[in-house]
């Protein structure tokens, strides 16, 4: 309840308000707050923070929303424990927990690559708090880790001793540049807005995403995407790039979603909030008047 006092005593239109939320003992989520208006929840993916969405969080404050950036547990500022349950479920139901300790209600859920998968869990979990979903680049996934990147975890514990933060950083800037349409926006800056919360402690960082990588979803998500009933949009990159959404992900959508739509950007890659927020915020608007039009002829 402070959580929500705090909030609204706060004159939050333009400065972001920063939080942590715990959910569970010793499992905190770092949660950015800005604007006033519909509230838009915004999640980022497995290497993404609050700071990817630094372009996009001011058109929609500007266009009148209020927005939560949930950074899962692993991600950005948030907390990394050893031994949590880094399952996809978990981490959807661990933002459904921050929902709840704000009070926000059937929110327009915008998603990042792996983050759309959990929220998508989040949507039929909790259905109460997903008005419309916005997935950027992220489809139905089973596993928050891929195998190539499970593969490369084993070099863990000699990550030190081969750079350290520095290697991650290169590595970063390699992604960043392979997965974009156009990569002139993957300067040094952005790098380091990418990293900095891993290079704060990097053995914590490569130990959640060990514990990621081996956990076991208790449910899968295919069997349980009918009961997905919201507006869903799954935004993709046209350009061609590393990371970006397979076909027969997008198929399972188009087959099991009562309400689904699919946008293309030509020029982009998988970090479109990136290349063109403005794309985005036009699929925000549109998503919230097919949720408007949904309601005047009573199909929702």
């Amino acid at each position: 309840m402070w959580l929500l006092a705090l909030f609204l005593l706060t004159d939050s239109t333009a400065v972001p308000q920063s939080l942590m939320v715990a959910v569970a003992p010793a499992e905190s989520l770092s949660v950015e707050l800005t604007g006033r208006g519909d509230p838009v929840v915004l999640i980022p993916g497995l290497f993404g923070s609050a700071f990817g969405f630094r372009k996009l969080v001011p058109l929609l404050v500007t266009a009148g929303y209020r927005t939560i950036v949930i950074e899962p547990l692993g991600v950005g500022a948030s907390g990394r424990p050893e031994k949590a349950n880094y399952s996809l479920t978990a981490q959807a139901d661990r933002i459904a927990a921050v929902l709840d300790s704000l009070h926000v209600r059937r929110a327009l859920v915008l998603a990042h690559s792996i983050g759309g998968s959990e929220a998508f869990r989040l949507a039929y979990r909790r259905p109460d708090l997903v008005r419309a979903l916005l997935s950027i680049e992220g489809g139905p996934t089973e596993r928050a880790i891929t195998p190539a990147f499970k593969r490369a975890l084993r070099l863990a514990p000699w990550i030190k001793l081969l750079g350290g933060i520095r290697l991650i950083r290169r590595k970063i800037r390699g992604m960043l540049m392979d997965s974009s349409g156009d990569a002139s926006w993957v300067t040094d800056s952005v790098v380091l807005g990418y990293t900095a919360a891993a290079g704060r402690d990097l053995d914590a960082t490569l130990k959640a995403y060990l514990a990621m990588a081996n956990a076991r979803e208790p449910e899968l998500l295919a069997p349980h995407l009918p009961q997905v009933r919201c507006p869903v949009r799954l935004m993709v990159g046209g350009a061609r790039h590393a990371g970006d959404v397979g076909a027969r992900e997008v198929q399972l959508l188009e087959r099991t979603l009562p309400a689904f739509v699919l946008d293309s950007v030509p020029a982009a890659g998988h970090f479109i909030q990136e290349e063109e927020p403005g794309a985005v915020l036009a699929a925000v608007a549109r998503l919230k008047t097919s949720v408007t039009a949904g309601h005047a002829t009573g199909s929702q």
